[in-house]
């Protein structure tokens, strides 16, 4: 369950939905920001330590003055793990995580509370916030071990809802950007949780650009955009 944190639903609003956006490469970090602030839309982002087109990384300390804006403008945090890994399959008291260099650990429910927890230090070094209780496995692949392990020490995990897959990440040439607009203004509901990315590695034809037209369309359509607390 979610309730509004930072956003307040007005009588003319037809429903509310989240939008939530997970670091990718960050290419697109700037622009995404200006698109919500410019709808005075709030958003939670989900941080992981990703490469980014720049060389660094999305958690290093050159990045702390864009998170440090994002935490002034009233967004929320999760965590998106460390290392953005896959977590594939549980084995006994153990769950495979494949890093993105092809390596496979073996995390037990310590080493998953530490992936889990470790943007959330690090967050709170470079913006003096922590990130909310709140957390979204890469991919949205998560077992029952992961899940039970970090719930035990204090993240929820978040998915999205089916047609709140915005699909920044299919191939542009199939999935044109216009197509993508259109499938959301149609299909998105009262309480959807919408997911993107700051930034693409494959995709040719960005994304981010068109969230404005989304944005304004789903606020011809009556939506108000929340960002996503744990209820009560």
């Amino acid at each position: 369950m979610v309730s509004g944190a930072g956003s307040v639903a007005s009588a003319a609003c037809s429903g509310t939905l989240y939008l939530t956006f997970d670091t990718g490469n960050m290419r697109h970090a700037e622009l995404v920001a200006a698109t919500l602030a410019k709808h005075k839309a709030r958003a939670t982002f989900f941080v992981a330590n990703e490469k980014t087109l720049r060389g660094d990384y999305a958690l290093d300390k050159a990045w702390a003055p864009y998170w440090q804006a994002r935490v002034a403008e009233g967004h929320a945090f999760g965590s998106h793990t460390w290392q953005h890994g896959s977590f594939r399959q549980d084995q006994g008291n153990l769950t495979q995580y494949r890093l993105m260099d092809g390596r496979t650990l073996d995390l037990d429910s310590k080493g998953i509370c530490e992936e889990v927890h470790r943007p959330d230090a690090r967050f709170k070094e470079l913006t003096g916030r922590a990130l909310d209780p709140l957390w979204r496995a890469p991919g949205g692949r998560t077992t029952p071990l992961t899940l039970q392990a970090a719930q035990a020490c204090g993240y929820r995990h978040v998915g999205w809802a089916p047609a709140g897959f915005l699909g920044d990440e299919l191939p542009s040439e199939s999935y044109p950007n216009s197509r993508l607009v259109e499938r959301a203004l149609k299909n998105l509901k009262d309480g959807d949780i919408v997911m993107a990315h700051l930034g693409i590695w494959s995709r040719k034809d960005p994304f981010a650009p068109a969230l404005d037209e989304l944005l304004s369309g789903l606020g011809a359509r009556g939506f108000c955009f929340a960002t996503l607390a744990l209820a009560g």
